[in-house]
């Protein structure tokens, strides 16, 4: 039997209206669908009648196996990915477990907004200039590396993307990257939270660096916390980064 392919396939923030034109092409061409049960709900609409495979999160590496093993025997998958694939997201991972598998195995990686496009639009334009975005979930990676991290990104005036902000088994993190921050800014530097980008339950909050610690309570997995640089200010609602063009 010939080889099928996997589509790897970033669904943006999670409301159709959001997926690109070769996203909902992929889902609906494929066999089967496969994904985090969250992202294969926010999909629903295109998938009546399809095979179905929803796992809870975790399992990722399971969702790419069966993913690489199905396409393998012939058919043509989708597998759901929040945001963009290629951030945060499942591509790299599918392409491991590929090169391992089956190197020849057909895999294309199809884009979506990212959180971090997504939230930006919300709060104006902060994103205009140089930007790090760094994940404080410490999971996967050493609290002591995002720590560097965060002091390096602190200290080149980068705007600052934090992607996994709080949890309830994280509830102390943001606040040490703070403090981190703080060493190289100004307390007054703007800071937006975007929490639910894109879907129906968007919600967002205007703050600063000194003043953060305030909206606790309302940041969560959902949520991305924007950084400003030395440049960036808030116009009424809005958040700005200049680009650096005269006016």
């Amino acid at each position: 039997m010939p080889s099928g392919k996997v589509s790897v396939v970033g669904n943006g923030p999670g409301e159709l209206e959001h997926l690109t034109s070769r996203a909902r092409e992929a889902i609906e061409e494929s066999d089967l669908v496969i994904g985090y049960k969250l992202y294969v709900d926010q999909v629903a609409g295109l998938i009546e009648g399809k095979e179905v495979v929803a796992s809870a999160m975790g399992k990722e590496v399971e969702r790419c196996r069966r993913a690489v093993s199905e396409a393998r025997a012939g058919k043509k998958v989708a597998l759901i990915s929040g945001g963009d694939p290629g951030i945060y997201g499942m591509a790299g991972l599918l392409l491991q477990v590929a090169g391992e598998a089956d190197p020849d195995l057909e895999v294309e990686i199809i884009p979506g907004v990212t959180a971090a496009g997504a939230a930006a639009a919300v709060l104006g334009a902060p994103l205009m200039h140089d930007f790090a975005v760094i994940s404080l979930s410490d999971l996967l990676t050493p609290w002591e590396l995002i720590e560097k991290r965060l002091r390096a990104a602190a200290e080149a005036d980068f705007v600052i993307v934090l992607y996994n902000p709080r949890s309830r088994g994280r509830s102390d993190l943001l606040v040490r990257a703070r403090e981190i921050v703080l060493t190289h800014r100004q307390g007054r530097t703007p800071v937006g939270i975007v929490r639910a980008a894109g879907r129906e339950a968007q919600n967002q909050w205007k703050t600063s660096l000194e003043e953060l610690t305030g909206c606790l309570e309302e940041i969560d997995m959902a949520s991305l916390v924007i950084i400003g640089n030395s440049c960036t200010y808030w116009d009424n609602h809005r958040m700005i980064t200049p680009r650096g063009y005269p006016l």
